[in-house]
């Protein structure tokens, strides 16, 4: 009798075990999936890459979880409200899209989606020299300066605008990451209002020239133009000849006679 009761104890106490084991394990995964529905949010990310100035289609377009500590600003939980919106910068696989990285609601693809407001764009023609040799890519910065006739007729060169972002070189408006040369026939500047005036006024009246600059460096360096004689007379400065050396002058008194012996000389003077 003692032995069937310890054994239905035995039982009852292993029943009750394995109900509070399975009781806690079930709130411990009720706590886990509470906590990782509070640790992710959805956010809409690019599915490839995407190039400034092109329109966003379902196709490159889907929503990830996303952690909830790294809160992002502008981002989009939904996809639809992104359909047919345009990139103002490029975009890689897997990045956010953010409503600070597209052009407002409306806005036509290409690279008038592109244009700052209040900015202008303005294509300028050059050539392998002019275009600094093929240098002058989407999202470089350069210097123009013009070379023309100032009002006395003499010829002079002159930066006229600085710090000008290159927005497409002939119809690539992409911003690439490789830095090969690419020569083409046209560049398009970004430039305000009084910016596109001097430009049109420069290459109507002169040879424009683009000057290839640091893209950090936005310091503005005021100058009053060259002209052939201070070009000329800064050559000489830059490389100057060699120092003329005259002969010692011997001051000798009249009537005097120089007398020369081997290695030794004297001077006689004549009475």
């Amino acid at each position: 009798m003692a032995k069937h009761r310890a054994l239905l104890l035995l039982i009852v106490s292993v029943l009750i075990s394995g109900i509070a084991i399975w009781g806690a394990m079930q709130w411990m995964n009720r706590q886990v999936e509470k906590r990782s529905v509070r640790s992710t949010f959805k956010v809409v990310v690019a599915t490839a890459n995407v190039s400034a100035g092109s329109r966003l289609t379902p196709e490159l377009l889907k929503s990830v979880d996303w952690p909830a500590e790294n809160r992002l600003a502008g981002s989009f939980s939904d996809i639809q409200p992104l359909l047919n919106r345009v990139a103002v910068v490029n975009l890689g696989t897997g990045e956010p899209i953010l409503e600070q990285k597209l052009a407002p609601v409306g806005s036509r693809a290409g690279l008038s989606a592109l244009i700052n407001q209040g900015m202008r764009a303005v294509a300028v023609r050059v050539n392998d020299v002019a275009g600094v040799a093929g240098f002058a890519l989407p999202g470089s910065y350069v210097d123009v300066m013009v070379n023309i006739q100032d009002d006395h007729g003499k010829m002079v060169s002159k930066i006229v605008l600085q710090h000008i972002l290159v927005m497409a070189a002939a119809q690539d408006a992409a911003v690439k990451d490789d830095i090969k040369a690419k020569v083409v026939n046209t560049v398009t500047l970004e430039v305000t209002p009084q910016q596109a005036e001097a430009l049109d006024l420069a290459r109507s009246v002169g040879n424009l020239s683009l000057i290839l600059r640091n893209q950090v460096d936005e310091k503005h360096v005021a100058t009053t133009g060259v002209r052939k004689a201070e070009l000329l007379e800064a050559e000489s400065l830059i490389t100057p000849s060699a120092p003329h050396v005259s002969a010692p002058v011997i001051h000798r008194p009249q009537n005097s006679v120089e007398i020369i012996r081997g290695a030794s000389h004297a001077t006689t003077t004549i009475r």
